[in-house]
């Protein structure tokens, strides 16, 4: 594949998500056609098919994988460099917090499509959330504890923010660092058995 044919790929692929986008916030994930997107980025179904061979499964998993790795790729940028187990979880917990509280598409999808979006984010996304989550964020944990237990507790974080952010509480904001670095101090960092803090 030629520069020029793989740049061509990738902005049709972009067109394709954002067709994506588009009608699954008119009508909600499961209302949505392949008609409904190939008419909406202006493409045929045998090119949608082409870059999304399984076709609907396929396509609408991509997107899902594409938003959480776009998530997680500003929040890394936000958390790395930090100097101490404690100083990472603070950053990923605040950011992520911060980032959801201020998703107005997400806000939009749970007023208008909340069952759908509900299950996104826990029953049917919970595990695809963890895992990218996982992927990003476990490497830079590998200075301060074991594989093992930084995937341990980027799926407690994953499942704390989640449930803070569909239900918010009146006594801990976990976009607020303070009250986070007390949580975590509190709550996340006696669970890890080997620490190592850099000063």
């Amino acid at each position: 594949m030629t520069h020029a044919t793989s740049t061509q790929a990738r902005d049709v692929e972009a067109a394709i998500f954002s067709a994506v986008d588009s009608c699954v916030t008119q009508w909600g994930w499961d209302k949505v056609t392949m008609d409904d997107i190939c008419v909406t980025a202006g493409v045929s179904r045998a090119t949608v098919y082409r870059l999304f061979p399984g076709g609907r499964d396929v396509l609408f998993e991509a997107v899902r994988l594409g938003k959480l790795e776009d998530f997680f790729t500003a929040m890394r940028a936000n958390v790395e460099g930090s100097e101490s187990l404690e100083e990472l979880l603070v950053r990923c917990i605040v950011v992520a917090s911060s980032e959801l509280q201020h998703d107005e598409h997400l806000a939009m999808m749970l007023a208008t499509v909340p069952g759908e979006t509900l299950g996104d984010l826990t029953v049917s996304g919970l595990g695809r959330i963890v895992r990218v989550a996982t992927a990003f964020i476990t490497p830079l944990t590998d200075e301060f504890i074991p594989a093992a237990e930084a995937a341990h507790i980027v799926e407690v974080m994953c499942r704390l923010v989640i449930s803070y952010y569909l239900s918010p509480s009146p006594t801990l904001d976990f976009a607020n660092e303070e009250a986070t670095r007390t949580f975590v101090r509190t709550f996340l960092l006696p669970s890890t058995s080997s620490v190592v803090v850099t000063q």
